[in-house]
C-alpha cells in the first residue's frame, strides 16, 4: 500500500511529530510504501522523493513575510500545488493527514480529493471545533466551549489566541470559512485518541459519522526494577497549558519534597528559580525511562484539552504511578485510587495537598505501582494493524 503521511512539521517537534514518524516508520517496516508532506525545513527527518514541501512559515520569526501571513495561513495555493506534485509522483493510495492548519491550511483536503483518494485524519487536538485548539483562553475559567456551533466571534473578543486581536480575528475567519464551506466532510475517518476528543469534535457535525476513538501506541518497555528514590517527576514542556505555575506554586508550598523537572520550554527560568526543583533539561529513551521508574510517582497538572498524554502512560507502563489533573482525556487513562490519582485542574491548594499525602504514603504509591502492571496499552505492532485496517475500509 502507499501511504502518503501530512503533518505540517516533519522532524521531532512534540507528541504529533513523535507519533506519526513512528507510524510511518513502522508501516515501511511492513513492506508498504510511505512518503511525508508537511513544510521545508533543514530540521527535517523525513520526507518525499520528489522534494516538494509547503513554504515554512514560522509565526515566532519576524521577517518581511510575515505581511502575507494573514491570507497564506487561510488558504495555501502553495501548500496545495506541491502536495499536488507529490500525489502526482507518488500516487498514495491514502492520505493520513495529522496537524495541518494554518501552515499547510484545509488546501491540501480539496487538492487530495481532486484526485479521489481517500483521507484519515488523527485529531491532536481540538482544532476543528476551537480556532485556538486548546478550549483554553485567559478570560475563562476551565475549559472554553463557546466557539462550539459556528460562535467565533468569542475567538474575536477573548483574544484566543496568543492573546493577539489579528490572529484571533484570522483564526475565527479560518474557522467560519471551512465551516461554511463543510471542508471537513471531505475527510474519510477521524482517529480520536480518547473519548474526550471524539466527544468534544462531534459537536462539529460536519463530522458525524466519521469518528472513532483509538487510544495511542506506547513503546514496548518494560520496568527494569530500579529501586524507586523519594521524588516527584514533571517530564514534558514547560508552559503554561501544561500546569506549570500551578505545579510550581505547589513546589513551592512543599520545600521538604523533592522535584524533578525533566524538559525544556518558555517557562523554564521560572522552574529553575525554586530550590527545590531539580531541572534535568530535556531527556529521552533510555535515561528518561530511568528518571521515569525511580520516581516515587509522576505529575501532569495540565490545564487544557489534553488529549491522551504519552506521558501518563509511559509512566504506569513504566509502574510509576500518576497524579493527574482531571481534565481532557486524562481521566480514562487513571484509576482513581488504583493506579494513581486526580485533582482538579488549576487547583494549586488540592494538588498540593495531594502531592504531600502521596509522597508521605510510600505504601499506597508501592501498592499503585502494582497495580500498574496490569494496564495493556497497543504497542506500535497492534496499532499499526488496527491503522492498517482503517486504510483498507476507507480505500475500498
Amino acid at each position: 500500500m502507499r501511504i502518503l503521511m501530512v503533518n505540517k512539521y516533519l522532524y521531532h517537534k512534540g507528541g504529533a511529530e513523535t507519533y506519526f514518524i513512528k507510524l510511518g516508520k513502522y508501516l515501511e517496516s511492513m513492506g508498504h510504501e510511505v512518503q511525508y508532506f508537511g513544510m521545508a525545513d533543514e530540521r527535517n527527518v523525513v520526507g518525499n522523493s520528489r522534494g516538494a514541501y509547503a513554504d515554512n512559515i514560522d509565526f515566532h520569526k519576524a521577517s518581511p513575510e510575515q505581511l502575507t501571513y494573514p491570507l497564506r495561513i487561510i488558504y495555501s495555493h502553495k501548500a496545495a500545488e506541491k502536495i499536488c506534485e507529490v500525489i502526482e509522483d507518488f500516487r498514495p493510495e491514502v492520505v493520513h493527514l495529522n496537524n495541518f492548519n494554518y501552515q499547510l491550511t484545509p488546501s491540501i483536503i480539496y487538492e487530495i480529493k481532486k484526485h479521489n483518494i481517500p483521507i484519515v485524519y488523527t485529531a491532536h487536538d481540538v482544532q476543528l471545533v476551537c480556532p485556538n485548539h486548546k478550549l483554553k483562553n485567559e478570560r475563562t475559567e476551565g475549559l472554553c466551549r463557546k466557539c462550539y456551533d459556528g460562535r467565533y466571534y468569542n475567538c474575536i473578543q477573548n483574544n484566543c489566541i496568543h492573546s493577539s486581536k489579528l490572529r484571533s480575528v484570522i483564526g475565527a475567519a479560518e474557522a467560519w470559512i471551512y465551516r461554511k464551506k463543510h471542508t471537513y466532510k471531505l475527510i474519510d475517518r477521524i482517529i480520536c485518541p480518547s473519548e474526550f476528543m471524539e466527544k468534544e469534535l462531534l459537536h462539529n457535525m460536519d463530522l458525524a459519522d466519521r469518528t472513532q476513538t483509538l487510544y495511542n501506541f506506547i513503546d514496548e518497555i518494560k520496568p527494569t526494577g530500579i529501586e524507586r528514590e523519594n521524588y516527584v517527576l514533571y517530564f514534558g514542556r514547560y508552559s503554561e497549558e501544561k500546569g506549570i505555575r500551578t505545579l510550581i506554586k505547589a513546589a513551592k508550598a512543599l520545600p521538604a519534597v523533592q522535584f524533578v523537572f525533566a524538559g525544556r520550554g518558555d517557562m523554564e527560568d521560572e522552574v529553575n528559580s525554586v530550590e527545590n526543583i531539580r531541572n534535568m533539561g530535556f531527556k529521552t529513551g533510555a535515561e528518561l525511562r530511568g528518571i521515569i521508574e525511580k520516581a516515587a510517582f509522576t505529575v501532569l497538572a495540565s490545564e487544557w484539552s489534553e488529549n491522551c498524554p504519552f506521558s501518563v502512560m509511559e509512566s504506569q507502563t513504566l509502574c510509576t504511578p500518576v497524579l493527574g489533573a482531571n481534565i481532557g482525556g486524562i481521566p480514562e487513562l487513571i484509576d482513581e485510587g488504583v493506579t494513581g490519582m486526580l485533582f482538579e485542574s488549576g487547583n494549586a491548594r488540592e494538588l498540593t495537598e495531594k502531592i504531600e499525602y502521596l509522597y508521605n504514603n510510600r505504601e499506597l504509591c508501592r501498592q499503585m505501582s502494582e497495580n500498574c502492571k496490569s494496564i495493556s496499552y497497543d504497542t506500535i505492532s497492534d496499532y499499526a494493524d488496527k491503522i492498517v485496517k482503517i486504510y483498507e475500509e476507507m480505500i475500498k
